[in-house]
């Protein structure tokens, strides 16, 4: 008995100094050689504590709701000022988890966390969604005000999320269409699908779905299941990281940092069923000091994308994304594989994109704003980036996002969006319908844009309207239909070499 005890404690002690181990990764490696200076990241400081989610009552059956005992266990971590908490090989099914700060929540291989598709064990609380100060449901995982908080081991995350999404008819098969059309509700055109009746009411009631930003406590609750949450929301906190593991599957957007400082992504897996209404992979919003490294996404929006609030309130928090550098991704399928806005009206600076890879997404490289936003998107660093069989843009830089062109200029305000000093380099596309599309703005053109040494082969070429400053140098378009270069309207100094 003696000696069995001895090795337990052995192996716990063991397990202990690896996940301490892991969190004490040395990151400074990624910003070597890099065109502007960075401050790198640390990892957070986890204490060399360690527990196991069944010492609290946790069941890894499948069946058993884990809530409670996820809970104990964080409560635990916190009395006794952080640590690690493994949770081992199952499915361990839950409501939603609640981080403390020091801690690493680790899911060893073979570990599944699945949420519960019981929309009641997730109350509305107020958050932000699209940019905008609002109410949601509350997340799966979630943190607002945390610090040292860590996700570690090649386990998986999944967020139940088809309990939650309308699915649009037309991204169906008819076979998978009708297999939705037993349960659920539908729209009057037929062509929507919701998980529940009350989803569909407010979905198709834009006064209903204004509650949740003003209305009183009643009427919020009301349209609660219409508050699909973010599978992932930290919210102001400091040295995050997210290590190994594989969320999927979200009611929403997967990953959402919001105003979180010190954040690594490393090595991790996010996934979204193709069709995922806004299932983006990663949303950064208004976060400083951000590494995103040798990490997948295969999504139903866009799949990493940089984010600063929207419109006025984004203008009025007034918190750029800044200091981000991401490296050695992968992206499949996704609206966009890098993306900045559409929501930006805090800014984004100083981001160096290199060594990603896009393989089957919409758009490559997605740039978008709109007028009412605001915001000045500068100092963006691009290289070394793959792309193939493209579906749409290789680049776009689109300032008329969710409307129509309009060659008018208006005067300029806080509310002109502005991009200027982007620099491109190896950027080589095998395949797409388009090779680059630049739409700006009569009264704020995107300004001083270079792409160097770089190849795209795409149905059509490059379309330019409303930029002032861009240097194509080494540049070849293979064109398969019209010319390579189109200019259409507010082309200025354009320098090919």
């Amino acid at each position: 008995m003696k000696l069995r005890n001895f090795i337990l404690s052995a192996i716990a002690l063991l397990t202990a100094v690896t996940l301490n181990a892991q969190a004490k990764t040395d990151f400074s490696g990624y910003y070597k050689n890099l065109p502007l200076k960075l401050q790198p990241v640390t990892a957070p400081a986890i204490p060399d504590y360690t527990i196991k989610i069944s010492d609290f009552g946790g069941v890894n059956d499948g069946v058993t709701k884990n809530t409670e005992a996820f809970a104990k266990a964080m409560a635990h971590l916190a009395q006794k000022g952080g640590g690690h908490l493994v949770v081992p090989e199952g499915i361990w099914y839950t409501g939603p988890i609640q981080f403390e700060s020091n801690v690493d929540l680790h899911l060893q291989r073979g570990a599944l966390v699945l949420f519960s598709e019981d929309l009641a064990d997730y109350p509305v609380l107020s958050s932000n969604w699209e940019g905008l100060s609002t109410h949601r449901a509350m997340s799966p995982l979630s943190a607002r005000g945390k610090e040292n908080i860590m996700i570690s081991g090649f386990g998986t995350f999944n967020g139940n999320g088809q309990c939650w999404r309308p699915v649009k008819k037309g991204k169906m098969t008819d076979n998978q269409w009708k297999s939705l059309l037993k349960k659920g509700a539908v729209n009057q055109k037929g062509d929507v699908w919701f998980p529940n009746e009350r989803i569909r009411e407010v979905y198709e009631d834009k006064n209903l779905q204004a509650q949740a930003h003003r209305g009183d406590k009643e009427k919020i609750e009301y349209v609660h299941d219409f508050l699909r949450p973010v599978l992932l929301s930290f919210i102001q906190c400091k040295n995050v990281m997210l290590k190994d593991a594989t969320f999927e599957n979200s009611p929403a957007w997967n990953l959402h940092p919001f105003l979180c400082e010190n954040l690594i992504i490393d090595n991790v897996t996010v996934r979204n069923p193709w069709y995922a209404q806004n299932g983006d992979g990663i949303d950064v919003e208004s976060c400083t000091n951000v590494l995103i490294v040798d990490s997948s996404f295969d999504v139903g929006d866009d799949a990493i994308c940089i984010k600063s609030g929207k419109d006025k309130d984004g203008r009025e928090l007034g918190v750029p994304c800044s200091n981000v550098l991401i490296d050695g991704c992968t992206v499949y399928h996704g609206h966009g594989g890098f993306v900045i806005g559409s929501e930006m009206s805090g800014g984004a600076k100083d981001i160096v994109v290199k060594n990603c890879l896009f393989i089957g997404t919409d758009v490559g490289l997605r740039f978008k704003s709109t007028r009412g936003r605001g915001g000045v998107v500068e100092n963006i660093y691009i290289d070394d980036v793959k792309m193939s069989d493209i579906a749409g843009d290789a680049l776009i830089f689109d300032l008329y996002y969710g409307g129509k062109g309009n060659a008018t200029a208006v005067p300029v305000t806080e509310e002109t969006p502005s991009f200027k000093d982007i620099y491109m380099n190896n950027i080589t596309c095998r395949s797409a319908q388009r090779a680059a599309f630049f739409n700006g703005l009569p009264e704020m053109p995107m300004k001083n844009v270079q792409i160097k040494n770089s190849r795209f082969r795409a149905d059509t070429g490059i379309t330019l309207n409303h930029v002032d400053g861009l240097l194509l140098d080494n540049v070849t378009i293979d064109a398969l239909n019209g010319e390579p270069l189109t200019k259409q309207n507010g082309v200025t100094n354009l320098v090919i070499k």
